[in-house]
């Protein structure tokens, strides 16, 4: 508990920081990693469609994410476990060292792609469904300044199931406008599905 206080004042000065001033040790990050890896692998790329590759994402969104499912904010009771000890410290050195590595691309279903690129990239405007390459950029990669986090090679599954977690309000962010559950539920399970296999193909 006393870590995760450390953790919560920590956070409002860490999230100020640019990426490359926000302190973590890649290096430290990679032994502290270990317990982690049985579910988002060794390098962060993650076997497992359901659990989410860490591979290349924005330190200041995994450190965040980790304060999250510290606090309940993201309800994943095998994540608070694992998150329950660490300092602010330990969250940063394991963020950097999942930024560090590379993330692996997968394949879109060549049956969605073409619909999953028009909803990633010019949205619904009929449903006011906003295009996601204005937050997470043409190429997936995010915006580490605004705390948007990359998207390229995502397993699709995963992308799915946060989709509909955000549309069905089980899945938060700290966007005081409720950005991405707005947007999630204003669309349909295809265009949801598409979207999702474009980006585990997107990079």
């Amino acid at each position: 508990m006393k870590s995760w206080i450390y953790l919560s004042i920590g956070l409002l000065s860490f999230l100020a920081l640019s990426t490359a001033q926000a302190g973590g040790d890649a290096a430290a990050g990679k032994a502290k990693s270990a317990s982690c890896a049985a579910c988002h692998g060794v390098d962060g790329n993650s076997i497992n469609p359901e659990w989410p590759k860490l591979a290349g994402q924005h330190e200041g969104y995994l450190v965040k994410q980790l304060f999250y499912f510290g606090h309940g904010e993201r309800d994943n009771p095998t994540m608070k476990g694992m998150v329950a000890n660490l300092s602010e410290q330990d969250a940063m050195d394991i963020a950097a060292y999942y930024a560090s590595q590379t993330a692996t691309i997968g394949a879109a279903d060549p049956e969605q792609v073409m619909f999953g690129e028009r909803i990633y990239r010019a949205g619904n405007p009929d449903s006011g469904v906003a295009p996601c390459m204005g937050c997470h950029g043409p190429n997936g990669a995010g915006n580490p300044a605004a705390n948007y986090p990359a998207l390229r090679g995502q397993h699709a599954k995963y992308v799915e199931n946060q989709m509909h977690g955000f549309a069905s309000g089980n899945r938060v962010n700290e966007n005081a406008k409720k950005m991405m559950q707005i947007l999630a539920a204003r669309m349909t399970n295809r265009e949801i599905s598409a979207v999702a296999t474009y980006i585990q193909g997107l990079h």
